[in-house]
C-alpha cells in the first residue's frame, strides 16, 4: 500500500467523529514539557527594559493557520492574545510569517527578509513536518536549521524551535522521531529554545483525547482547539521565561 493511501485510510479511522467524544477537552501540558530549555535573554531584556516584545512566527501551514475556522484561532494570534493579557504593560507584536507547504530549506531562504523588517527579538520557528514528509536527508535538515538560526541571530533575534505535530499523517511516517531528535540536538548545540509540540500533543492522545478533538479532518493539520491550545501553552512557556515578576503573577501550566 502506498504511503498516501495508508494515511488516507488512517485518517478515516482515527479522525472521523465517533459516538463517544472527549466531552470536556482540557488544554494542558506538564511543567516539564513546557520547559523551553533556554533563558531567552534577548526577549527577557526587551520585556523588562523596553516593555516590548516583537515576535516573528516563522513556519508553514501550521503557522499560517490552515485547518482553523478563523485566522484568529491560529496559534500566532492566540499567542499574542495570551501574552497581552498576561503582560498589560508590554507592547506585544506577533507577525505571522507562515507559508503553507514550505520546509526548512525554503524558510531559511526567506529568514532575513522576514525577520529583519520586523526588528524581531524572538523568532518562533515551526518546522520539521514538511521536511519529514518529503524525506529530506537529516544532515541537510540539520544544516538548514543551523543556517536559519545563524541568519536570525545576525539580525539580533533569538529562537524557539517548534517541532512536529502529533497527528495521524505524521505518526504514520517511519522516522518522524528522527527529525524531532535532530531539532533537539540543534537547539541544544545552538543554544535556542525548543517547544516540544510533538510530545505535548502525544501526551494529549495518551491521556485519552481522541485525534478528532484536536486534528483537522485531513489528518495533518490542527483544528481550532488544537491551534488555540498550542498558542496558549506556548505563551505559558514564554511567560515563565521572560516575564518580570513585577508585571503579573506566574501562570499555571494546566489552566
Amino acid at each position: 500500500m502506498k504511503f498516501g493511501t495508508f494515511v488516507a485510510a488512517l485518517v478515516v479511522a482515527v479522525v472521523a467523529p465517533s459516538v463517544t467524544s472527549f466531552a470536556s477537552p482540557d488544554c494542558r501540558a506538564s511543567r516539564e514539557l513546557l520547559d523551553l530549555g533556554h533563558p531567552l535573554t534577548v526577549a527577557r531584556e526587551a520585556v523588562a527594559k523596553d516593555h516590548e516584545l516583537r515576535i516573528v512566527a516563522m513556519g508553514s501551514s501550521s503557522t499560517q493557520g490552515y485547518g482553523t475556522t478563523s485566522p484568529q484561532f491560529a496559534y500566532p494570534a492566540q499567542l499574542k492574545l495570551h501574552l497581552e493579557k498576561a503582560m498589560p504593560g508590554v507592547a506585544v507584536h506577533v507577525i505571522n510569517k507562515g507559508i503553507g507547504g514550505q520546509d526548512a530549506e525554503e524558510m531559511t531562504e526567506r529568514m532575513k527578509s522576514d525577520v529583519q523588517p520586523a526588528h524581531a527579538q524572538l523568532v518562533i520557528w515551526q518546522v520539521g513536518t514538511n521536511s519529514a514528509i518529503r524525506h529530506t536527508p537529516l544532515d541537510l535538515f540539520s544544516r538548514k536549521l543551523r543556517a536559519g538560526i545563524d541568519i536570525g541571530r545576525s539580525l539580533g533575534a533569538e529562537f524557539i524551535l517548534m517541532n512536529l505535530q502529533y497527528v495521524p499523517a505524521v505518526v504514520a511516517l517511519p522516522d518522524e522521531q528522527d527529525y524531532a531528535h535532530v531539532m533537539a540536538q540543534v537547539a541544544k548545540e545552538k543554544g535556542t529554545g525548543l517547544f516540544n509540540r510533538l510530545s505535548i500533543m502525544k501526551a494529549w492522545y495518551n491521556d485519552g483525547m481522541p485525534y478528532s478533538q484536536f486534528v483537522y479532518n485531513d489528518g495533518l493539520h490542527l483544528n481550532d482547539f488544537g491551534q488555540k491550545c498550542i498558542g496558549k501553552l506556548l505563551s505559558q512557556a514564554i511567560l515563565r521565561t521572560v516575564k518580570p515578576s513585577q508585571l503579573t503573577g506566574d501562570p499555571k501550566a494546566g489552566n
